[in-house]
């Protein structure tokens, strides 16, 4: 997947994420055919970037309880 320029994205946390602090996961929807995701306790550190299509998948397998969280 070629490198996305991420500088300006508009990072949201999880709706799932620990209120604490903790286990925090932060999306980016700016991007029409990428979701970008990194951990909010690192936020200049690496993202990870997934398909729109992959994404949709990983969300509707955690939905539907067939990935743990």
């Amino acid at each position: 997947m070629p490198s996305i320029d991420l500088s300006a994205a508009n990072w949201r946390k999880s709706s799932y994420s620990n209120q604490d602090g903790g286990a925090c996961l932060e999306i980016a929807d700016d991007f029409a055919a990428v979701v970008p995701a990194r951990d909010s306790k690192n936020p200049h550190g690496p993202a990870l970037t997934f398909t729109a299509t992959d994404w949709s998948s990983f969300v509707s397998a955690v939905k539907d309880g067939s990935v743990g969280a």
